[in-house]
Parts: structure tokens; sequence; C-alpha cells
């Protein structure tokens, strides 16, 4: 196994974790027969190929020279996100589009150089932090209108600055890494409450500016609820809200940098809500005869105004998967917790509710039990991804959200249309499906897809079927992300979706704040 270009398409930043062959081969007759699909060989990762020659460092200014590499495996490694088809093209060597130079600013100051000169020389730039995305948000494919790109890298403007703790507030910057944002507030005995699956390497700019949401079901879940400020540098000067608790001052500035994506300015630092540890908890696993009367108990638990911190429900399919429950039921696995008053009443009266709507209590207490199945499947998935592309699956993911009076049929018409699209394109598939994020008036239906690849038709194949999904998705009343953002991959529906005169009202903000158009050419809005 060659794991010199690990960095480039896997998941762990240290080559050593990359699968081996002999871990591969071990584990491929129990995929086979768990997942009941058929597995191929395990690939060997091409090496590094040759890159095309760098147009940026000898015309960069010295100062920002210094803070520059043009390494090939730095290029590569940064020409890539994380999504299927990113970790297929990383692994053959196939970098369609690799950044010239890649900058690792010290300070806001450097920032601010490296936009002024990037304006001047006519060189995009794509800020990156860490390197996550799904949907082609980092990748350099920026067209031809450019004399070169720089990946600015936020990896050293990172840490906690400043903790507030009388207004339970922090002040953190961009670069900041999940486990260093939670250990440098574990000393105040506070947290961010905020865990995506992509914790271990995604960070709370990229978070900001992807409109991100954690692992939690509800309340506080997006990073939207957690910030109170956001300061930025754009090519048109810095950009920085006022830290209240609300605002009724016209449209809120800080809400503009919220979904951005590095197209409006390059968010540099953030004041994000912060609170206590939680000091009691509470799960359940509980079944549900199907997946629409389990979503019809999560809607009752959200109407009766409880707000689980776990409410995950699971179709029967992938809870077998995960080890979460082998009965066929569909599984909701819940869970409260809180850092003063006792959670019993809450998980007491959640439980009369779904047993109202027809679910039985598979096991509850202070422990997660099979619950903790699922959790550890929902942390170990990327790393598991990564093996079974290896092996020759197709395996991604996609997400939406819609009113609880349209997911019942947006759950059945998505699935048909994926189930037929991979059908026709893979002659076999599976499609699961469960609820990642719940509210009051609708839930956020998360769809895994996995099948048989042909080597070599990997993009084509996964094209075809995201093309047929997000068809069905925009059809059924939902929206194309709930949270992987919009990048490249999801433009012509988010097009679709997004209302004509807001394009344009978009347009004008990016006209003003980044007038040569450098920043993130192609996302949200096409290159000027």
């Amino acid at each position: 196994m060659t794991v010199d270009t690990y960095p480039v398409w896997g998941w762990a930043r240290d080559p050593a974790e990359a699968p081996t062959v002999a871990d591969l081969e071990a584990m491929s007759p129990l995929v086979a027969e768990h997942l009941g699909l058929p597995v191929q060989p395990p690939e060997r990762p091409a090496g590094l190929p040759e890159l095309p020659p760098d147009r940026v460092s000898s015309r960069m200014p010295a100062a920002l020279a210094e803070l520059s590499s043009a390494a090939p495996l730095d290029r590569a490694r940064h020409a890539l996100g994380r999504s299927y088809r990113d970790i297929v093209r990383g692994i053959r060597g196939q970098l369609d589009h690799v950044p010239d130079v890649v900058l690792r600013p010290l300070t806001e100051a450097h920032v601010a150089a490296a936009l002024d000169w990037c304006a001047e020389a006519r060189v995009a730039v794509i800020p990156y932090s860490g390197g996550t995305s799904v949907v082609g948000g980092v990748e350099p494919a920026v067209g031809d209108g450019f004399a070169g790109v720089l990946s600015l890298d936020l990896e050293l403007l990172a840490g906690v600055v400043e903790v507030d703790a009388v207004s339970r507030a922090a002040r953190v910057r961009a670069g900041t890494p999940g486990p260093r944002l939670e250990a440098e507030l574990r000393p105040h005995g506070l947290t961010a409450r905020f865990f995506p699956q992509s914790f271990e390497r995604s960070t709370v700019g990229g978070w900001v500016v992807t409109r991100a949401a954690g692992h939690f079901s509800t309340r506080l879940t997006h990073i939207d609820d957690l910030v109170e400020s956001v300061r930025a540098v754009t090519p048109a000067g810095v950009w920085e809200s006022r830290r209240l608790p609300g605002s009724g001052a016209g449209p809120s500035p800080d809400r503009l940098m919220l979904g951005s994506e590095g197209t409006l300015g390059v968010v540099t630092e953030m004041w994000l809500r912060v609170q206590p540890r939680p000091d009691h908890r509470w799960a359940a696993t509980l079944g549900a005869p199907s997946f629409a009367a389990g979503a019809a108990a999560v809607r009752a638990l959200l109407h009766d105004g409880l707000l689980p911190a776990t409410c995950r429900l699971i179709d029967g399919t992938e809870a077998a998967t995960a080890g979460t429950l082998s009965t066929g039921e569909a599984a909701l696995v819940l869970g409260f917790e809180s850092f003063g008053a006792p959670v019993g009443p809450a998980a007491d009266r959640a439980l009369e509710l779904c047993g109202d709507a027809g679910l039985r209590v598979v096991e509850a207490g202070d422990r997660g039990g099979s619950g903790e199945a699922w959790r550890s499947s929902f942390v170990r998935a990327p790393y598991v991804r990564e093996q079974l592309i290896l092996l020759g699956l197709l395996v991604e993911t996609f997400e939406t959200a819609v009113t609880w009076d349209r997911l019942d049929r947006l759950v059945a018409e998505v699935t048909a249309a994926t189930e037929r699209a991979l059908a026709q394109v893979c002659g076999a598939g599976r499609v699961t499906c469960r609820l990642t994020h719940v509210y009051p008036d609708g839930a956020a239906p998360y769809f895994t897809v996995m099948a048989p690849a042909r080597r070599g038709s990997e993009l084509s194949q996964w094209a075809e079927i995201k093309a047929a999904a997000s068809e069905a998705l925009l059809t059924a009343g939902g929206t194309i992300t709930h949270h992987h953002a919009v990048g490249r991959d999801h433009r012509r529906w988010y097009d679709a979706q997004r209302p004509d005169v807001f394009a344009a009202a978009l347009a004008g903000a990016k006209a003003a704040l980044d007038p040569a158009g450098i920043l993130n050419p192609g996302v949200l809005l096409d290159p000027r």
C-alpha cells in the first residue's frame, strides 16, 4: 500500500494510519457478508502525480513568500476535500485542479496583505481550514480568468484568545480545530457543545462559513445559534459585528458571513456562546414498527416542548448495519442532558409519548447501551468509508430538511428515485435514511448510499445518482443541503432553490466586498 499520498485523500493526518492491504483483505469477506454487496480486491493508491508548474511563488512579495509552501504534497493536499468524488480522485492521483501555492498566515495583517496582493495580481484565493468539505468547497476549480490560485490555510490562526465567563462567551480564532477548542475551554468548566462528525479535523471558522450543524439534534445545534459576533478580512476592509445577545438594528452583519463559504471575506475570529459542561445525562434506545411511526413519535416530542440532546431516528437497515438494533425495526436513539436540573422528568415524559406512538423501549438509563454502538459508528464513519472505497464500493451521503407535513412523502420519493438510479447505474445498491436534527416544524433526513462501483467509472456513476437524488429532493419540497453547504457540487440546485432577487442582492454584496472577484470563485456565485 502506498501511503505517501494518504494526506491527500485520507481522513487521518498521519500516513501511518492509512489502511493496509492486509487489513483490507481481512475485512473484505466480512464487509461482503455484512452489507450484502460485492467487494473487489483492495485498490493500491497511486503515487503523487506530476503537478502543473507553480505560477505564483516567484511573483509573491518576500513577506508573503516566507509564509508559503509550493511543496508538491502540500499543494496536492489542498486540492481536494473529502467527498466520495474527492477520495476516488485522490486515490487515483487524478488532481484536476491544484493550487499554485499554500499560504499560512500568522496574523490577520498577513491575511489582509495576501488579499491585497492577490487582487492586484489576479490570483484567486481559496480560504482553507480543515479541508473536510464534501461539496467541493475547497477545490480550486476557478476557471481560466486568473493568473494563479492561492490556498489560504488558516491552521496557524488558532486558539481560544479570550473567555468572558460572565457572559459565557469565548473569542476564538478561525483555524481552531474542534478538539483544541474543547481542550482550551475545559479549564474554565465550559464547552461549545458543538460536535459535527468532522469534529477531529474541521475548524471553527469552517463551521461558521458553512453554517454547519453539530451532533446534537435540538437546541443550539447550528453554529448560527452559537455565533455572537464575527470578524473577517475582506478585500474591501475589515468586517466586524458588535457583540450583542440580540439586536433589531436592521439586517444582522454577522449573519451575512454565516454560510458565505469564503466568497465574501476570510473569517479570522468569532465570539461563540459557550456553556457549562453537563453533569446530568440519560439515554435510551427505542424500537419503532416503521420509520414513519418513529417520525410521528419524534414530532410528538417536539410538539410537547421537549428538546432532547440526541433524537436520531434510524431506519431498520441502517440500525442493523450499525449494530444499534438488529430486529428490523427503526431505532430511535434518544438522550437528554443538563448542567443543572435533573433530566428525569423530561425523560419520563419522552418515554410516555413514545409509548403512546407505538414505540417500545429497548433499553434506557444513565448509559447509552446500544445507542453507544450507533455513536461509535458515527465517529468512525469517515475511516470506514475510505476502507470501503478502497474495496470498490460507492459510499456517499446527502442530506436535506423539510417540514413535517411533507416528510414521509419526501423520504419515500427520494429513496425510490435514488434506488432507481442505483439499479440503472450500478446494478444494485442500498439507500438508508436517518433523521439527524429535528425541529417543531420539521426534520433533517440524512441519506446514505452504498453500491458496487465500476472502477474507472465511479465519478460518472455518482454524478448520475447524485443528480437523480437532488432533483427528487427539490421536487419533494426539501432543501439541497441542511448542513453540508453549497460548494461547487450543489450550485445548480442551489440556484434553482434561491429566489432570483436574492441572488442579485448577494451578487451586489460580493461586488462591494470583493471587487476583483478573487475569493473562492464559483462558490455561491459565478466568477465575474
